[in-house]
C-alpha cells in the first residue's frame, strides 16, 4: 500500500505488538508481589496465568513502583526474568489476543463508517465506473495512477471485470503521491465525460513510466479524444470537485494509503498476490447474503 510518505500501513499497530512483551513483563510485575504500604520484606509469590488475556489486562494500569523497596525490585525482576524463560510461550499468546482484538476493532470501525458513508461510497452520480452499471454487488477502489501497488493490483481488477458481468466497479480518483496524480486524474476524469474513462484509465494504471499530466494526454490523445474538450474539462468544477469529494471521503473513513477496497462493508488494504481470489470470495458472499447499498 502507498501512502503520501510511502510508509507501511498500520504503524501504530505494529509498535504496539512490539510493546506487548514490555506489557507483559510490567504486568508480571504487579502480580509477582502485591506489598502493602510500610511492608519491608517481599511478598508471597502469586500464581501467574499464563494466558495472554490476563497478563494484557494486568499490564494496562501504570504500577507505582514506589511501593517496593530495592530489594523487591530486585526480587521482581528475577522472578519476571525466571517465569518468562521458562514460559516463553506467553509472548505468543499476549501477541495472538492483542492482533485479535485490534483485528476486531478494525473491522467495527470500519463497518460503521462505510454505514454512514455508503451513499458516497457506492452510489454517487460522478463516481466513474466499470463493469455492469447496475450490477448487482459493488466494488470500489481507491487509488493513485502512480503507485505501484495499484498498478500491480489493476490485472486482478481487469480479470474481475471481465470474468464476473454482474459486478459494478466504483473508481475513487485519491491522487495523494503527487501533483503529477492530480493532474492525470484529473484528465481520467474528463474523458469520462467523453466516455472513455475505462480506456484511459487502463492505459494510465499499465504505465510503466511516471504518469503525469504529458504522459496522460499523449495516452488521450491515442485514444482519439477531443483534446481541446478534454482540456477544458478538466479544469471543470464537476472534476476538481470530485478529486476534493473523495479526498474528504477517505478522510472519514480514515483512508490514508493507496490501493484501497471496498465490498459491501468489509475492507482489503493494499494488493496481496492473491487479490483477485479475495475479491471473488467476498463478491460471492455478499452476493449470497444480500447488500442493501453496494
Amino acid at each position: 500500500m502507498s501512502t503520501p510518505e510511502e510508509t507501511p500501513p498500520r504503524t501504530g499497530r505494529k509498535l504496539t505488538l512490539l510493546l506487548a512483551p514490555a506489557l507483559l513483563l510490567a504486568g508480571l510485575a504487579l502480580l509477582v508481589l502485591r506489598p502493602e504500604r510500610g511492608q519491608t520484606e517481599p511478598a508471597t509469590a502469586v500464581e501467574i496465568p499464563v494466558t495472554g488475556q490476563t497478563a494484557a489486562q494486568a499490564a494496562a494500569p501504570a504500577a507505582d513502583t514506589s511501593m517496593f523497596t530495592d530489594t523487591q525490585k530486585r526480587a521482581i525482576e528475577q522472578i519476571s526474568k525466571d517465569y518468562l524463560l521458562a514460559h516463553p510461550e506467553v509472548f505468543l499468546q499476549i501477541q495472538t489476543a492483542l492482533e485479535a482484538k485490534l483485528a476486531k476493532e478494525e473491522t467495527e470501525r470500519t463497518q460503521k463508517l462505510i454505514a454512514e458513508n455508503a451513499k458516497d461510497i457506492y452510489r454517487h452520480p460522478n463516481a466513474p465506473l466499470a463493469g455492469n452499471p447496475n450490477g448487482d454487488i459493488t466494488v470500489v477502489e481507491f487509488f493513485d495512477y502512480n503507485c505501484g501497488y495499484c498498478k500491480r493490483g489493476f490485472a486482478d481488477v481487469a480479470k474481475l471485470v471481465e470474468s464476473d458481468p454482474k459486478v459494478r466497479v466504483v473508481f475513487k480518483e485519491f491522487p495523494i503521491l503527487s501533483k503529477d496524480s492530480e493532474e492525470a486524474a484529473k484528465i481520467a476524469l474528463a474523458a469520462r465525460k467523453q466516455g472513455k474513462y475505462w480506456e484511459l484509465h487502463g492505459a494510465l494504471i499499465s504505465s510503466k513510466a511516471r504518469v503525469t499530466e504529458a504522459v496522460a494526454l499523449q495516452e488521450a490523445q491515442k485514444l482519439g479524444l477531443n483534446m481541446d474538450q478534454l482540456k477544458t474539462d478538466k479544469e471543470s468544477e464537476d472534476v476538481k470537485g470530485e478529486i476534493a469529494r473523495v479526498q474528504e471521503l477517505a478522510k472519514k473513513m480514515n483512508i490514508n494509503g493507496t490501493p484501497h477496497f471496498l465490498v459491501g462493508d468489509e475492507a482489503i488494504g493494499g494488493a496481496p498476490e492473491n487479490l483477485l481470489e479475495m475479491l471473488k470470495e467476498k463478491v460471492a458472499a455478499f452476493r449470497a447474503k444480500g447488500c442493501t447499498y453496494c
